[in-house]
């Protein structure tokens, strides 16, 4: 490199902002998307983070309840009209229709059981959709975000090749500023989709643990109640 090309290379700005500055406008608009994207996915990250550490402690903490041995109507009564968290949501599903299988003479409505089961069913798959809301955004960016940001890349390149053909100078201070322009697309894309990734695949595992433990938990009821069915 002779001390002319290195002398204007080093005048040339490489920052991040002056890079977007100079970039094509179909490339900025790549880079706003994928910036737009991580920042997005890492709201859901942290808001999905914090929902599930509490949807853990409101499941340990109703467990303790509802084995504490306080019989199941006073739980059900303490909880009111509008139970607050999940678990107890699924309980009061169950404990609904239990008591509305019930006739005015006492006797039990045919097919309780069933009844009882499809009502947390109901009320699980609610939940279910409630966690995993947000999570189908995380994978959507993890797959699609390196393609925007090769898009990106490519549309740079193209302009790059296209100002050393109009200036007919393959010089480095000609080629550099396009080139890194068009790998930054890349770099976003990436940026945006390796902790998508990463935490979408841990995110899908935390909602399939805490969906599990409130299934657990509807088949303990369950047995709990055909017992005094069959009783």
């Amino acid at each position: 490199m002779d001390t002319d090309t290195l002398a204007i290379t080093q005048e040339i700005d490489f920052s991040l902002l002056a890079l977007f500055a100079r970039a094509d406008i179909v490339v900025q608009l790549v880079m706003i998307i994928l910036v737009l994207a991580s920042v997005w996915s890492w709201g859901i990250i942290i808001q999905k983070s914090i929902n599930f550490r509490r949807a853990r402690d409101e499941a340990a903490r109703f467990d303790a309840a509802f084995w504490s041995g306080e019989p199941l109507d006073e739980l059900f009564e303490r909880l009111g009209p509008v139970p607050a968290t999940p678990p107890e949501r699924v309980f009061a599903a169950g404990m609904q229709e239990w008591r509305q299988s019930h006739r005015t003479d006492g006797a039990l409505i045919a097919g309780a059981q069933a009844r009882i089961d499809r009502s947390m069913d109901v009320a699980i798959a609610r939940e279910a959709d409630m966690h995993n809301g947000g999570l189908t955004f995380l994978a959507s960016v993890g797959s699609a975000s390196p393609f925007i940001g090769l898009f990106g890349t490519v549309w740079g390149i193209k302009n790059a090749f296209e100002d050393i053909a109009m200036a007919q100078n393959t010089n480095l201070a000609v080629v550099a500023p396009g080139i890194a322009e068009a790998l930054l697309a890349t770099g976003l894309g990436l940026l945006a989709a390796i902790p998508a990734v990463i935490f979408y695949n841990k995110l899908s595992n935390d909602s399939d643990r805490i969906v599990s433990g409130y299934e657990a938990f509807a088949d303990e009821f369950s047995t709990i109640l055909s017992r005094q069915l069959e009783g």
